[in-house]
């Protein structure tokens, strides 16, 4: 018999139960109301209205179906490596592959948080990662030969599955970090206690980029996002979790446990929320494209002061899929120098304040728009004509940069960073030798691509409070909670958890929200209602 056929007959016998217990406290309820004084029996009628009452209401908990997961504490070297795969690959800057599939760049080496799923009759147990930032479900292959990774990984041997349906079409998921290839096969899949059945997930029979996917402590990855970004527009575990009907609601919620000293790394809780997991009420905005789960977000201050670049509005993503705060290098910068981070001194930056820093203040002094000054001093000039876009230093798309020199192109994205510094400081009325000088630090503080951007440990209690406004209310982020402590005793190690990530217009400015922000806040993911729930985490 199938697995989802025991889940059926247990809810039967779960009916079954519930209706001989309301049998017998009735019985129970009657026959000792006669039997007893008037007062007693005052007793007995509440004590049996009780009864019926928790026999018949619900429990806020039932129908919720939970994975436990666990968390990997972040190592040094694994968290620059993630700098690095980042940078270099590239999150999220390609929406496309080479068969015209819409995939997600993104990278895992950084990951904490996993949970236990089962494919197969009977069961195959797989770690996976629960990614709200992309949608397939993969697990390594027997039939992955040549490939390191799957030796140090559990591995799906269909051959031992009653429920294996053979597919065989071929597939191939990019990542920043690496790639995973393989074929699609289907079978039911356990998540949680609930049974799904005929899955369609990728059997990985290569997988890529020696350290993302061999260091890391997953086997596969089970994606929750939308459809829309599906790789062969395989249906993801969470639709078919709906159209089975298997969830009491169309909504998924995580809790993740930041005490490092906790066993228990978190719960992600289907078909609704578990009150005892945050506090209050939630906060909710809608999505805003179907892919990723997608928000506006609304202004960013460190501190108490504004940066500005989100004034108008900026796209964020929720991304369990990663564990850092990830953003516009302007901001990133401005985040850097607040609190003390070592970067890497930039050059080109120094360059360009040094000798445009005047011209640009007296141009945007004198009213000329933001986005054209550097087109009018001549940093931004392609093919002879004048270039300049919409974003603060955004990534340039690759058909727009040719006959354009890697010189030219950093000149100009410094240019436009310089523009957006000075004009925010112009808005909080500095003079221009000050906004030059700080400007100038900035300099200073721009990221470091090559590795870590490490904080003195003593200062936390120093550095300035971090908010994002969301739905037009304030999320808050203390030191202690966007800086990523790593170690223990005197070898801990304290490191930004603000990553630079800069994605072009009209997809960018972009922000990232991963498990820095999600640990702070319970997150709830209503498909339902199209709508993301924010909201303190207990």
């Amino acid at each position: 018999m199938h697995a989802s056929f025991h889940f059926y007959d247990y809810q039967s016998l779960a009916v079954t139960s519930m209706t001989l217990q309301l049998t017998l406290s009735f019985s129970l309820c009657h026959v000792s109301g006669v039997s007893l004084n008037m007062a007693h029996k005052l007793v007995q009628v509440t004590l049996c209205l009780w009864v019926f009452t928790s026999l018949l209401l619900p429990s806020p908990t039932a129908g919720l179906y939970r994975v436990s997961l666990k968390k990997q504490r972040l190592n040094l070297n694994r968290f620059k490596a993630a700098r690095i795969a980042m940078s270099g690959g590239g999150m999220l800057h390609n929406y496309g592959s080479s068969d015209g599939e819409v995939i997600p760049l993104k990278n895992y080496m950084d990951a904490q948080y996993y949970g236990v799923i089962a494919i197969g009759s009977p069961p195959q147990n797989f770690t996976v990662l629960f990614d709200t930032g992309s949608s397939n479900l993969w697990v390594p292959s027997s039939k992955c030969y040549f490939s390191i990774a799957c030796y140090f990984h559990s591995k799906y041997k269909s051959s031992r599955s009653s429920t294996y349906t053979k597919i065989g079409k071929p597939c191939e998921i990019n990542y920043g970090s690496g790639s995973i290839s393989g074929f699609f096969s289907q079978d039911n899949v356990e998540v949680g206690g609930v049974v799904v059945r005929d899955q369609v997930f990728v059997e990985a029979t290569r997988e890529g980029s020696f350290p993302t996917f061999v260091l890391a402590k997953f086997d596969g990855i089970l994606g929750l996002g939308f459809q829309e970004i599906s790789v062969g527009n395989a249906t993801p575990v969470w639709y078919n979790m709906l159209n089975q009907d298997v969830v009491r609601e169309d909504v998924f919620s995580f809790w993740l446990n930041r005490d490092p000293s906790a066993n228990e790394g978190g719960e992600l809780v289907f078909g609704g929320v578990d009150p005892k997991h945050y506090k209050g009420k939630h906060t909710y905005v809608p999505v805003t494209r179907k892919g990723y789960w997608q928000f506006d977000m609304g202004d960013f201050l460190i501190g108490n002061n504004s940066t500005g670049v989100c004034e108008g509005g900026c796209a964020a993503i929720v991304d369990s899929g990663t564990s850092l705060l990830a953003g516009p290098t302007a901001v990133v910068t401005e985040i850097n120098h607040a609190i003390g981070a070592e970067g890497v001194v930039s050059a080109e930056c120094k360059e360009v304040v040094s000798q445009y820093g005047d011209l640009i203040w007296e141009l945007l002094v004198s009213g000329v728009q933001p986005d054209k000054v550097c087109t009018q001093i001549g940093l931004c000039v392609l093919n002879g004509t004048r270039y300049m876009s919409s974003g603060i230093k955004t990534v340039v798309e690759k058909e727009n940069m040719e006959g354009l020199s890697a010189g030219d192109q950093l000149l100009c994205t410094t240019c436009q960073m310089t523009v957006f510094w000075i004009q925010s400081q112009l808005k909080q009325k500095g003079t221009k030798d000050t906004v030059l000088n700080y400007v100038n630090e900035l300099c200073q503080s721009l990221p470091s691509p090559m590795g870590e951007s490490v904080i003195d440990c003593a200062r936390i209690s120093l550095m300035p409070d971090i908010t994002f406004i969301i739905g037009d209310k304030p999320f808050k982020l203390t030191p202690d909670q966007y800086i990523v402590k790593m170690g223990e005793g005197i070898t801990t190690v304290c490191v930004s958890g603000f990553m630079a990530l800069d994605v072009s217009p009209p997809r960018g400015p972009l922000w990232i929200l991963g498990d820095v922000f999600m640990g702070v806040y319970h997150t709830v993911f209503d498909y339902g209602n199209l709508e993301i729930g924010f909201a303190e985490a207990a």
